[in-house]
């Protein structure tokens, strides 16, 4: 089974990236930055794990107001980097763990953590900026893939630091109860003491930091006793991201044994690092597999509904392409594009020759048996001018006037708007009987 060997902790300051892309090795101003960063090199060369789970908060990058949540797992097969107003850094994609990402994402919600899950999307300074200190890289890629977990800390409320170590904890179970062998090395990014708006800004606190480390160490349920409010006034209010700290170190042993610690003061933020070796007993075989069929009573005997296709975190992984394609079609560039030349289209999103058949067809049973949720279909119905209960008709293999007569009334509609009702009204013109 897989088990977590320990713990990074960094910060994850864009100075990082600025300092390695800018070659500043060997300035002396930047050069403590990457000295502290060779006993972690030297420390993963040694362990070799096989994944990171990294724990970040994205800067109002990828992730905006319009929708924000507190705890986002990233599922995906490959993450790309952000452009946060300057140009994408030039770093390669890294890939994704998503087997072990779902595994989580599942044990968490069995364990009573509303999670949201994120593809598609890239990752801002906040996960590439140590990665790209901590992991060597080329044009080629990665040495390993990651998961990235989205913190939200910067739109209050924010769940309690309590609540962020109670999540460590259930991570750790989640990794121990996945059955493929495989190491794991849990990130914790951001902090540590620091102040970036209003009158404030500007502020330190190093004594603090010092104490919070050792905290963090010897007794981190001391620090879930803390309100974001207490964490502010010692730290700067953008040091609210320790509680990534916390939720890190939740999701190891009791005891831990401390192999590296730096701290550097260059200029805004208090840029420290630390690493623990987890001195944890294994999860046993048996409380594994009770794990993994708690993870899945809920769906349990779901198989044995004909007609029935759940949309579950593999099937969104999976067939993300076409669902993303299909989703498109609300914005009216992506659909004038699909109604003037679909094949430039398809050939454009590299989707699939199956892909492309069942949406030249229409085979409505056809892309909910692939891997389409229904939500998108009905919105390629409507740009189509086909109404929802034609689609539902189409899925009992029956025709529309039939399926009609199965309903207390007989109407047809869309999902609205103008466009939609349009070519229904159309469509139904078409299907009155000549007078």
């Amino acid at each position: 089974m897989a088990r977590i060997v320990g713990m990074i902790a960094t910060s994850h300051t864009p100075t990082i990236g600025f300092a390695l892309d800018g070659k500043k090795q060997e300035d002396p101003v930047w050069k403590p930055i990457f000295e502290a960063y060779e006993p972690i090199k030297a420390w993963l060369k040694e362990k070799q794990p096989d994944v990171l789970f990294l724990i970040y908060n994205d800067h109002v990058t990828s992730f905006f107001f319009d929708h924000y949540s507190a705890f986002v797992l990233g599922v995906g097969e490959e993450w790309k980097v952000a452009d946060e107003g300057g140009g994408y850094r030039k770093l390669p994609p890294v890939k994704g763990h998503s087997a072990l990402a779902r595994h989580i994402g599942k044990s968490l919600v069995a364990d009573e953590f509303d999670m949201s899950f994120f593809q598609g999307k890239g990752l801002d300074h906040g996960c590439f900026s140590p990665l790209s200190v901590l992991l060597d890289h080329d044009d080629k890629g990665w040495p390993m893939p990651i998961i990235p977990l989205a913190c939200g800390v910067l739109q209050f409320p924010v769940p309690s630091a309590a609540r962020f170590y109670k999540l460590g904890q259930a991570i750790r179970t989640a990794v121990e109860s996945y059955p493929e062998d495989l190491k794991v090395a849990v990130v914790a990014t951001g902090g540590l003491s620091h102040q970036v708006h209003g009158e404030r800004c500007g502020f330190n606190n190093p004594p603090w930091d010092a104490e919070f480390m050792r905290i963090l160490e010897n007794d981190p349920v001391a620090l879930t006793r803390m309100t974001h409010a207490e964490h502010a006034t010692l730290g700067g209010m953008e040091s609210s991201e320790i509680v990534m700290w916390l939720l890190a170190r939740g999701a190891l042993s009791a005891n831990v044994k401390k192999v590296h610690e730096s701290y550097y003061l260059p200029s805004m933020t208090a840029i420290a690092t630390m690493v623990f070796e987890n001195q944890d007993t294994p999860m046993s075989a048996k409380v594994a597999e009770a794990h993994r069929a708690k993870m899945g009573e809920q769906l349990a005997g779901i198989e044995k509904l004909d007609g029935t296709y759940p949309f579950d975190l593999d099937r969104s992984v999976k067939y993300f392409r076409i669902n993303e394609f299909l989703h498109e079609l609300v914005v009216p560039e992506h659909r004038q594009a699909f109604m003037a030349d679909p094949e430039a289209l398809f050939e454009k999103w590299n989707l699939s020759d199956q892909e492309r058949d069942l949406i030249r067809r229409r085979d409505w049973q056809g892309l909910i048996r692939y891997g389409a949720i229904f939500f998108v279909l009905e919105k390629l119905a409507a740009v189509v001018g086909v109404p929802n209960p034609a689609v539902y008709a189409a899925f009992r293999g029956m025709s529309l006037e039939d399926f009609l007569k199965t309903r207390n009334t007989q109407v047809v509609y869309s999902v609205g708007g103008n466009e939609a009702q349009g070519k229904i009204e159309a469509g139904e013109k078409k299907r009155e009987p000549a007078e």
